[in-house]
């Protein structure tokens, strides 16, 4: 579920009475759009379109309050799905409270659907299981991508909905339908499984002159190898990273024993299991949640913040790079035993300041790497 996404907290008649939930808008779709499409349902106090505070960018996410929660119920019963600025969008009870969302209680996660499913049939094929809260297809802009989430309000209907239809056909496809986990437990698993069969191996901090060639005859003396690359940019140059997958886990895991820490052309070498995917996205959010809490603490300003810095970038480097776009109080690269971890922060006096930086160094080649830069929110003050 998105993560503004409010989500109840029980029966009914714990929700905000008469409040809808009204998700994937339009961004075209205004608070007066809304008033005229749900006004003929009942007598409304007002509508809301959610924007970003610093851009005040639509989110694609609203709120209509009906004076009366009867009326809230007949739009909530009748008009889910319906069109509005030829999009269709979802409704559901409103509530501030979103600890049952974050808690996982009830959320079921849904794979291989076909691409014929939407939101609509999503719903009334799993709503004779329980209440529903909210479910969502995931999309992109080819249409669904295969997956899907649904919220009921119990366990119970939750445990129904798995029983009843993980390995059921649909369309042709058979789906699997399993409890919603967090992205940090199924890292948390993958990492588990993977310590005891990892033939995968992550070699970074490489010299520029060490090629496939020499990284195998490195490596190769540990057991048989499937592939060995070294990453380059696209110029060719090496990057300083590098990948080597054996044949067996044990020939892996003693690569990793003897070469981690060692030191080759005076480099000392960073050698360790590969990560999957999943894992490197919750690394991230993990390091962006403690530089998030870290920067709720700090006088305010308005931060931008950048990834994929090279690893020659410190501090004074980076603030060389962007001090050319306004006043910066503050310019960090995070670091870790004495290395750049690839992400950092610059502090702006201005909004202003701050968005014509991201404008102009969002994808620019810093070093050997084309940066990622977003605004984040504005301060009184750095």
């Amino acid at each position: 579920m998105g993560s503004g996404e409010p989500n109840p907290a029980g029966k009914k008649k714990k929700y905000l009475k008469a409040a809808l939930y009204v998700g994937d808008l339009d961004p075209d779709v205004t608070e007066d759009m809304l008033y005229k499409k749900f006004r003929p349902a009942g007598p409304l106090r007002f509508t809301r379109i959610c924007r970003d505070p610093v851009t005040r960018s639509p989110l694609g996410y609203g709120y209509v309050n009906f004076r009366f929660p009867a009326d809230a119920e007949w739009a909530l019963n009748t008009m889910n799905f319906d069109l509005i600025n030829g999009k269709p969008f979802r409704l559901m009870w409103s509530q501030p409270d979103d600890r049952l969302r974050k808690s996982g209680v009830g959320n079921i996660f849904i794979k291989n659907l076909d691409k014929s499913i939407d939101n609509r049939a999503l719903f009334y094929l799993f709503s004779a299981f329980g209440n529903i809260l909210s479910c969502k297809v995931v999309c992109d802009d080819n249409g669904s991508k295969g997956y899907a989430y649904v919220h009921f309000d119990s366990l119970a209907a939750a445990n129904r909905a798995i029983w009843h239809m993980n390995g059921v056909r649909l369309n042709n496809r058979q789906v699997y339908v399993g409890r919603f986990k967090f992205p940090e437990e199924r890292a948390a698993e993958v990492r588990t499984r993977d310590r005891a069969t990892f033939t995968n191996v992550f070699v970074k901090n490489i010299g520029e002159d060490i090629d496939d060639e020499k990284l195998k005859e490195l490596f190769c003396e540990y057991g048989p190898t499937e592939s060995v690359k070294v990453i380059r940019d696209a110029s060719g140059k090496s990057k300083g990273f590098g990948f080597v997958r054996y044949e067996t886990h044990e020939a892996a895991q003693k690569a990793v024993l003897d070469l981690h820490g060692k030191s080759i052309d005076g480099k000392v070498l960073y050698v360790g299991r590969a990560q999957k995917k999943i894992e490197r996205l919750a690394e991230l959010r993990r390091r962006f949640e403690r530089l998030r809490l870290k920067e709720k603490s700090r006088p305010p300003g308005v931060p931008i913040y950048i990834k994929n810095l090279d690893e020659t970038i410190n501090d004074e480097k980076l603030k060389e790079e962007f001090s050319s776009f306004g006043s910066i109080s503050r310019a960090k690269v995070m670091m870790e035993v004495g290395q750049g971890k690839g992400f950092g922060v610059v502090c702006f006096s201005s909004f202003e300041e701050a968005t014509k930086a991201v404008d102009e160094m969002n994808g620019r080649i810093v070093g050997s790497k084309p940066l990622h830069v977003t605004l984040g929110q504005a301060r009184r003050r750095c």
